[in-house]
This record gives structure tokens, C-alpha cells and sequence, in this order.
């Protein structure tokens, strides 16, 4: 029979060696070791990846069945449901962010949004309503709509009365997280305007430094914490594969475009590291969607999603997508025949929606690999990616 003493022996030597290991791990890994984040409010700034009913507000809004999965009903996003933007909301114990633009049941006491479909960094050509025209909305405007939010919501928070507690309080802002899904835009801006992709590629160091400039005038009103998206592999999206046939990779992307967009990213990257040297008070996170988009498409199998490139609502061709004829929700009439562009049965296993935009069912996916800072740089969590000096 084993002796009682070894048995407490053995017992003492391995939780030594556990409260050694946890020490190390600590040590070694920071993030293990930092606690979550208090956001009390989002500010977003971007495109049709994360607008939540600013293009609907201001110019024109999606037509059903967008909405479908998760709303029911048409509720200004360009998909059958929720965006990557929502999921973030919700994590952070936020309800949805109202779009800046909206004017009609919006509460900004936790953020805004300022983003709007088909915005780009830049000041495109065209704009809307020029036949193929991009929004009015650059990112320059989205963050001189937020300096003009943060003032005068201080003025009504000041007057009291019935609007005060629809408006965030002026601490939030230096706490807050500022999210950034901007960019794809400008590069099919140079595209459908004739460019080479050489010419697209030469355009795309402008692009970069004018982001840079924002995030600056950020920092200045007093934002410290930002959670910057990389674009995504656009060649993978059928709006480009329809428009643009090209040489394709193995999982049927158009590769030169492709190509792009990871050019875009790597300029992209870089800026955030010359931020970094540039705002030492500011905590910012670049996060690789690019490479959880791509894996999409590259394993759809092992989440359950089928055909990848094949939009779900729309009609005709090899994507189900003809951008030239009938959109997803529109209807027109060919040879006297009416055609409706609808959804697909199953948008849960589909990525993409329309031809552009992803579905409900991807953007949980995408949502849940990047919040946990394994696609991040540096590599912490959505909730530990803060200003420590805020908290």
C-alpha cells in the first residue's frame, strides 16, 4: 500500500508547479491578466459592412426581403439581417447603434453610427444619384458629423427636457470604442472608373493617409480607443466576379482583386503602426477581417455554408446576381414577363446576400472569430482592447 506521505508530497509538488506555470503564463501573457473593458458607448464609422439605416435615412432604403432572418422586416441594413456591427453592440451590453442620419426613434445616450452604404474614404466620382454613383457620405463627413454630435448633444444634455436622456454624457467620449469598416469602396471606385489595377494599386497610399487623418481628428477630440477593420477579399463577391471576369484562385476568387485588397490591408497595417508612434495615448487594434471573410469561402463546409459564391437573393447568371438588370427586392419587366430578385429558402447557409454583402448566419461567424483577438494586432479581445489609462 502507497504511503500517505508520498500521496501529500505528490499533492504539494503539483500545485507548486501549477501556481509557477500560472505565473509564467501571466507573464508572459499579459492579456490573461487584464480585465474587460468598460465601453459605455460605440461610435462607427463605415460603409453598407456596418450601416445600420443611414442610407436608408437619407437616400433610399432596402427593399424586402432585406431583413428577413432576424427583423422580419426591412430595418435599413443591407442584409437579411444583423451586421458584424450589431453583434459587437450586443457583446458590449449595448442595444443596436442608431444611425446618426436617422431622425425618427434614435437613441445615442450609448454611440451612433455613422456609417452609410457605399461610402468610401475618399471623395468618390460619381456620387449619388449619378447612375453608378458612390455616397455623399466620405469618411471626412462621417467625422465631422461626429465632432458636430459630441458638441451639440452637450448642449442638449445642458438644456435638460425630454431629449437630455437620449444623448451620451460627455465622459462617455473619451471612453468609448470607435470602430472603423471602411475602405472597400475606394478600390471599386477605381475599377468601375476605368483604372488599372496598377492605377488602383497607386491610389491606394492617398487612401491610406487620408484614414490616417481622421483617426488623427479622433484622437484630438479625445478618442483613445479604436477598432480598426481591414477590407475584405472583395474578389470573392459576385458584384466583382459578374463585373470583372479575371484569372480565379483555387476557391474560384478573382485573384488580382483580391490581391488588391490585401495590398490596401498591408498599407493599411503599417498606418496603424505609424499611429500607434504618432497617438502614444491611444490603444489601437487592427483586425484581419480579410482572413475570416477568406476562410469563408475557402472552407465553407466547416460551417455549414453552401455554394459560397452565390448570392442569395437575386436572380440569373452563375452568382445569381445581375446588378445590370434586377437587384435583390427590385422587380423588372423582360419581354413582358415581370422578374422579382428574392431570396433564396435558406439564407443560413449562404454568405453572401445580395451580390455585396454577407448574411446574418456570416457575420455571427465572422463576429465570434474576431472578437477574440486571434485575428488581431495587437492580440487582445474585443473587451480588453482599451486605453488602460480610461479604466
Amino acid at each position: 500500500m502507497e504511503s500517505p506521505r508520498i500521496t501529500i508530497k505528490v499533492i504539494i509538488s503539483l500545485f507548486c508547479s501549477y501556481m509557477l506555470l500560472s505565473h509564467y503564463i501571466t507573464t508572459l501573457s499579459p492579456a490573461l491578466a487584464l480585465e474587460d473593458c468598460h465601453f459605455p458607448a460605440i461610435f462607427n464609422f463605415g460603409d453598407s459592412n456596418s450601416d445600420t439605416g443611414g442610407m436608408a435615412a437619407a437616400i433610399y432604403r432596402p427593399p424586402p426581403p432585406s431583413g428577413k432572418t432576424h427583423f422580419h422586416t426591412p430595418a435599413g441594413r443591407f442584409s437579411d439581417g444583423r451586421l458584424i456591427i450589431d453583434f459587437l453592440a450586443k457583446s458590449l451590453g449595448h442595444p443596436f447603434l442608431s444611425a446618426y442620419l436617422d431622425s425618427i426613434g434614435t437613441n445615442f445616450s450609448h454611440g451612433a453610427n455613422f456609417a452609410t452604404a457605399s461610402s468610401t474614404i475618399r471623395l468618390p466620382d460619381p456620387i449619388i444619384p449619378a447612375p453608378g454613383g458612390f455616397s455623399p457620405f466620405t469618411l471626412n463627413i462621417q467625422c465631422s458629423q461626429f465632432l458636430q454630435l459630441k458638441s451639440r448633444s452637450q448642449l442638449i444634455r445642458h438644456r435638460g427636457g425630454i431629449f437630455a436622456s437620449l444623448m451620451p454624457k460627455k465622459k462617455y467620449f473619451a471612453k468609448a470604442l470607435y470602430t472603423f469598416d471602411i475602405g472597400q469602396n475606394d478600390l471599386p471606385e477605381g475599377f468601375f472608373g476605368n483604372l488599372t489595377v496598377q492605377e488602383v494599386n497607386a491610389s491606394v497610399p492617398n487612401i491610406v493617409s487620408t484614414f490616417s487623418a481622421n483617426i488623427k481628428k479622433i484622437y484630438d477630440s479625445g478618442g483613445r480607443s479604436f477598432w480598426i477593420h481591414n477590407t475584405g477579399p472583395i474578389g470573392c463577391i459576385p458584384y466583382i466576379l459578374v463585373n470583372f471576369p479575371a484569372q480565379k484562385d483555387e476557391v474560384g476568387c478573382a485573384k488580382l482583386y483580391n490581391e488588391v485588397a490585401q495590398y490596401f490591408n498591408h498599407k493599411l497595417k503599417e498606418a496603424t503602426v505609424q499611429l500607434r508612434k504618432d497617438l502614444p495615448l491611444a490603444a489601437i487594434t487592427y483586425v484581419d477581417i480579410y482572413s475570416v471573410k477568406y476562410s469563408l469561402y475557402k472552407e465553407p463546409q466547416k460551417y455549414r455554408f453552401e455554394q459560397p459564391l452565390v448570392s442569395c437573393c437575386g436572380t440569373g447568371g452563375k452568382y445569381n446576381f445581375n446588378s445590370k438588370t434586377v437587384e435583390c427586392g427590385r422587380t423588372v419587366t423582360v419581354n413582358g414577363r415581370q422578374i422579382f430578385a428574392d431570396s433564396c429558402k435558406r439564407p443560413y447557409v449562404k454568405v453572401n446576400w445580395d451580390g455585396i454583402h454577407y448574411t446574418d448566419a456570416a457575420a455571427k461567424i465572422i463576429f465570434d472569430k474576431i472578437s477574440t483577438g486571434a485575428f488581431s494586432d495587437p492580440p487582445l479581445p474585443l473587451k480588453q482592447a482599451c486605453h488602460r489609462s480610461l479604466e
